[in-house]
């Protein structure tokens, strides 16, 4: 095999001399590259790639101009049809180094590493029927992953269809954090107009406290300026909540939106399964915290062979940490509920009791209209919170626990 491999490499050295008169490599650096890779029992595609930093586009351009036929790169999404795939041996396509990829009517189209060798198409009659064979150059790396990837799978199961489509998962997924993140952004809006609120009524019942007390009466203009001023201050915290409140970006329900979790994690059916991966499930489960512990029957990571294989596990295994990020960004964004209804219910609190105080302290009078104020601002706000708090509080029992990496 490796003298093998050595006339390979100073066969094919000749293909990429147009790399010299492009300016990618001098004539010495590519005598070097052809000794190394023949020492080495490596491909000469693979020293220039790496070692020289060869554009693999430029290497395919070179074996397009020395072969004067077309070029075909490697790529996952191709339609390959599952016919030409039936029967064929890996084994004698990773010595011949061709590939079929496309079917055009009656004409087979094969990419091959070097379309002159004889037994390329001595091996596509005997695998392939078809009219006409049309070849087209490759480099070895972008054949051997076509072979890697098509062929240790059966037909309409096949690795590179896999990996589109947990990408389109994974873009689901994240698409849906975004949208959670905007939720936790309008949260954080209101529980910052509810601080505007707080302050306008915290200067209402100063304003309040002062004016009936009747001191300083030579500023007692300022008393009223600071009831104006409290005025406006709660008026902007209002009119901030109720808008977050009514916009189309209203943050759902609690329920709605471990719903649209739970769908965006819907791709985990007919997924790989591995048994005693997951903890044990801790008590009092909420739908959330079952989809957490849920995602850990499926978190490990498998080192398979060949090298193909192994990088379809670890898409596998991002689709699963994606998972858990979009288990975790629910869990954050129905936390962040929770902090806003309990910013209202402290407020709402504070404000009531202080009201009642001030009402029970000065007794009735005119401006007892103030005290009221505060009282009737305080209980809504307490209900509000109530409101947002109350689905959340049965999550806190729930949380998923996974084992941190090493």
């Amino acid at each position: 095999m490796f003298s093998v491999m050595k006339a390979n490499n100073i066969a094919t050295a000749d293909r990429f001399r147009m790399l010299c008169t492009q300016g990618f490599l001098a004539e010495e650096e590519l005598h070097r590259a052809q000794e190394a890779a023949a020492a080495r029992g490596v491909d000469l595609e693979n020293i220039l790639i790496n070692e020289h930093n060869v554009p693999r586009r430029a290497l395919l351009e070179a074996l397009s101009e020395y072969y004067n036929r077309p070029s075909v790169e490697y790529d996952e999404r191709l339609p390959v049809p599952p016919e030409l795939l039936d029967g064929l041996d890996g084994g004698r396509l990773s010595l011949s180094l061709w590939f079929p990829v496309i079917r055009d009517g009656d004409t087979v189209i094969i990419a091959a590493n070097n379309p002159q060798a004889p037994e390329v198409l001595r091996e596509a009659r005997e695998f392939i029927g078809a009219e006409r064979y049309e070849l087209r150059v490759a480099l070895r790396e972008d054949i051997r992953w076509f072979i890697q990837d098509f062929l240790h799978a059966k037909p309409g199961q096949l690795i590179g269809t896999i990996r589109t489509g947990l990408a389109y998962w994974r873009n689901t997924m994240a698409h849906w954090r975004t949208r959670l993140a905007c939720y936790r952004t309008d949260m954080a809006k209101a529980r910052t107009s509810l601080a505007f609120l707080r302050w306008g009524l915290g200067f209402i019942a100063i304003s309040n406290y002062l004016m009936r007390n009747h001191k300083f009466s030579s500023i007692f203009y300022f008393y009223w300026a600071m009831t104006g001023a409290g005025l406006l201050l709660a008026v902007w915290g209002v009119y901030g909540y109720l808008k977050i409140r009514k916009s189309r970006m209203t943050p759902p329900g609690h329920y709605t939106l471990v719903e649209v979790t739970s769908a965006t994690l819907s791709f985990l059916e007919d997924y790989h399964f591995i048994e005693g991966a997951g903890g044990p499930p801790s008590s009092g489960r909420t739908m959330l915290a079952r989809l957490g512990d849920f995602l850990a029957d499926y978190c490990t990571i498998l080192y398979p062979s060949p090298a193909s294989k192994e990088r379809t596990h670890l898409v596998y295994e991002r689709n699963v940490l994606a998972g858990q990020r979009t288990v975790a960004a629910c869990y954050r964004t129905i936390y962040a509920r929770a902090r806003t209804g309990l910013s209202c219910i402290r407020s709402g609190v504070s404000f009531s009791t202080l009201g009642l105080g001030l009402m029970k302290y000065f007794g009735l009078s005119l401006l007892t209209a103030f005290d009221s104020i505060l009282v009737i601002a305080g209980v809504l706000m307490i209900v509000d919170g109530i409101l947002w708090y109350l689905p959340t509080r049965k999550e806190q029992s729930g949380i998923p626990r996974y084992p941190v990496p090493p």
